[in-house]
């Protein structure tokens, strides 16, 4: 009976090993537990990454960012709870603003937002209101939808012509206005 035993010793310690790690310590020394290319912000909102969302798991909670540029980009991997605001703003391929906070060495979501383009030097943004309001008048524009063919096919705005990023070099003579002075109007559904 011992002799069976003393055989199993072995699968006990490795499946120990499995279940529990190696290393038990909370505390670390070593730089690993410290937050890869991580920036302040303001004192009341903690810790923030920027940058593009690379992946998420809603199963495992946890997301991973790519944060940084050239050779100074990391992956980092935060988790996330059933406390985080905007998980859903947390989309693989779409730009991020991850508010965290340290527990146990690691970086836990607090809040996420999308990370919006600044618009170029003479474009403005304007409201679903104002544009509801030009369609009704009948005013005077271009409305350009910048999804994919096949989403404009769908479903779009009344009087929207489609352009969307793969045809624009292609068609975009022959679809934008040759009165500068004409206002266009564009709209997508995201990373377009």
């Amino acid at each position: 009976m011992k002799k069976s035993i003393l055989k199993f010793i072995p699968f006990f310690i490795m499946a120990s090993f499995l279940v529990t790690g190696c290393n038990q310590g909370t505390k670390s020394t070593s730089t690993a537990a410290k937050p890869a290319v991580s920036t302040e912000a303001k004192k009341d909102q903690g810790l923030v990454y920027k940058g593009s969302v690379k992946g998420k798991s809603n199963k495992a909670k946890s997301i991973s960012i790519v944060v940084g540029k050239g050779k100074e980009a990391k992956t980092v991997m935060v988790k996330f709870d059933d406390n985080t605001k905007g998980v859903e703003n947390a989309d693989p391929g779409h730009a991020s603003i991850i508010f965290y906070e340290m527990r146990d060495g690691q970086p836990w979501a607090t809040v996420i937002k999308p990370k919006l383009a600044k618009l170029p030097e003479g474009v403005t943004e304007i409201k679903t209101e104002e544009l509801q309001s030009l369609i009704e008048s009948k005013a005077d524009f271009v409305l350009i939808d910048a999804r994919p063919g096949k989403r404009y096919a769908a479903s779009h705005l009344p009087g929207a012509i489609n352009l969307g990023t793969e045809e624009y070099k292609a068609q975009a003579a022959d679809v934008l206005p040759k009165d500068k002075n004409k206002l266009l109007i564009m709209y997508c559904g995201g990373p377009t």
